[in-house]
């Protein structure tokens, strides 16, 4: 054994951690595109900017994700919730950002109803519209 490789990085491993690295970013053309948004249109935007505000987004997503984890396991839930998120982001101090989300889920709730109250008026197709083959299967027509 080669004591004076012990815990050293291959190059392998720097490959793997880079990866996994940029596994918990957000995309960071995604990042710029919101950046841009809040901008005048003639502003530009330093890819060290793009990377910090990257980097401190991405950080912010996984501190809250990890204290709604937590009260999900706790409470012995397998799914994080939307109310779940805004619990943990309040219980974090972010209540200027918890209340108006509080407010969206709200609202998004309320038009998922009403979408899926909508679809449930319409009429069902008949069985007789549907036949199977077969080799595919229940095909709808």
């Amino acid at each position: 054994m080669d004591h004076n490789n012990v815990g050293a990085i291959t190059s392998n491993d720097h490959d793997e951690g880079c990866f996994k690295e940029q596994e918990r970013l957000l995309p960071i053309a995604n990042v710029g595109r919101i950046m841009k948004q809040i901008l005048p249109p003639n502003a530009k935007i330093s890819k060290e900017a793009k990377e910090t505000m990257q980097e401190c987004v991405s950080e912010f997503i996984s501190f809250v994700t990890s204290e709604s984890s937590e009260k999900c396991r706790k409470e012995r839930r397998k799914t994080v919730n939307g109310d779940d998120i805004c619990w943990a982001m309040a219980t974090l101090g972010f209540d200027d950002y918890a209340e108006p989300l509080k407010r969206y889920l709200l609202r998004y709730r309320e038009i998922e109803m009403d979408r899926s109250a909508n679809q449930e008026k319409e009429e069902p197709p008949s069985p007789s519209s549907n036949y199977t083959t077969p080799n595919k299967g229940l095909i709808r027509q």
